[in-house]
């Protein structure tokens, strides 16, 4: 006879945990955590809050930022870039509170969300470290190394002239704008802090691709007019 009555076996069996159940665990952890270190490190994916960036980016577009390549190669001349706000350029938006707003930002912050506009801006890089750059020509084109920009991202009539400028970009830095100049509170109205340029610790990545909504999905590749400006003139 046994010394263990039958049903003691029977709640032992039940305790232990189901394989499958076991597994499917360890792979939804190992997928959260690969999608947080990509975010961290390769790429991540925001809303576009504004018409600033018209018409290449529209409102509630969704981009996505490679954060490897800026890390890799810098930033250039031409790009698209997401940066973080160097301080007073925009008014953040309120947090959402309470469960759902940490339920949101744990899904932004392993990537599965993008991220919403809360602190980042979207614009385009005009000068880099070095580069002179002044507004405008005689026909509102501005100058980037002594050659006039004919930018084909703007909407046709858009001008650059609200706020006339001359600056040399300084170390570590660059001058952006929005490709939407009339609705675009860019580098020219913080001329006072760095020559208006963004520094390069501010930088979050390039944005490299709209992946939504599909009707708009297109890679962000750099102008051309970018590949003929002069070199930065010497100091």
């Amino acid at each position: 006879m046994s010394d263990v009555a039958p049903g003691r076996h029977r709640s032992k069996a039940k305790a232990r945990p189901h394989p499958f159940a076991r597994d499917l665990v360890v792979i939804v952890i190992g997928a959260l955590v690969i999608s947080a270190l990509v975010r961290g490190f390769l790429v991540q994916a925001f809303f576009v809050p504004s018409g600033s960036m018209e018409r290449t980016l529209l409102p509630s577009d969704r981009i996505v930022a490679a954060k490897i390549v800026t890390r890799i190669s810098g930033v250039h001349r031409g790009e698209v870039l997401v940066f973080t706000d160097p301080g007073g350029w925009l008014g953040l938006t309120p947090a959402r509170s309470g469960v759902a707003g940490a339920f949101t930002k744990g899904l932004q912050f392993i990537g599965i969300l993008p991220a919403d506009a809360t602190g980042h801006l979207v614009k385009r890089v005009i000068g880099i470290a070095g580069d002179h750059v002044m507004c405008c020509d005689a026909k509102g084109h501005i100058v980037l190394n002594g050659l006039s920009l004919i930018e084909p991202y703007l909407s046709p009539g858009v001008r650059t002239d609200q706020i006339p400028f001359d600056i040399t970009v300084p170390p570590d830095s660059m001058f952006v704008l929005g490709d939407n100049r009339p609705e675009s509170a860019d580098s020219r109205y913080h001329l006072g802090v760095n020559a208006g340029s963004v520094m390069a610790g501010d930088v979050v990545g390039r944005a490299v691709a709209i992946v939504w909504p599909l009707s708009r999905m297109s890679i962000l590749s750099i102008p051309k007019i970018f590949s003929h400006v002069p070199a930065a003139p010497a100091n």
